[in-house]
């Protein structure tokens, strides 16, 4: 079987396999990077209140948990950024930090859960998935989200 793509034009991110019932679609793509020391100033600065602002309660404990938690909280500031880049909104009205959480399965695989408005704008996308991928140093955090129907 030979696989062939059809790009449905270049407004469209549909891609089809011709010699397949499946549709794959990817609705965005969403990347970010950042200093670990911006975020580490920030949390140095504004403590708590900082980090309740970005995170979620297991967010926050699980960051604190680590020695150094200013990777850990880049990281899922890098996320939330990757994950509003997907969603083609950015953060604000439509998506905020809190409406966004960072897991981790026992495997240490991260993934997303969705609240409030992430949930709502999820649905009005007809959404099926949202797979994140994070990476940190002592100097960047980083975060790839795909977005697929």
């Amino acid at each position: 079987m030979v696989n062939r793509y059809i790009g449905l034009g270049p407004d469209d991110s549909t891609i089809q396999q011709c010699n397949d019932l499946t549709i794959k679609m990817i609705l965005g793509i969403g990347i970010d990077i950042i200093e670990t020391a911006r975020i580490a100033s920030s949390f140095e600065k504004f403590g708590e209140r900082f980090m309740q602002r970005l995170l979620l309660p297991d967010e926050i404990a699980y960051c604190l948990s680590h020695k150094n938690p200013a990777p850990f909280i880049a990281a899922r500031f890098a996320a939330k950024e990757a994950i509003s880049k997907a969603f083609g909104t950015g953060i604000g009205a439509q998506l905020g930090w809190r409406d966004m959480e960072i897991r981790r399965k026992k495997s240490g695989e991260p993934f997303v859960v969705l609240h409030g408005k992430g949930k709502k704008l999820f649905k009005s996308r007809r959404a099926k998935r949202l797979l994140i991928s994070l990476s940190h140093t002592q100097t960047y955090a980083a975060a790839t989200a795909v977005l697929e129907r």
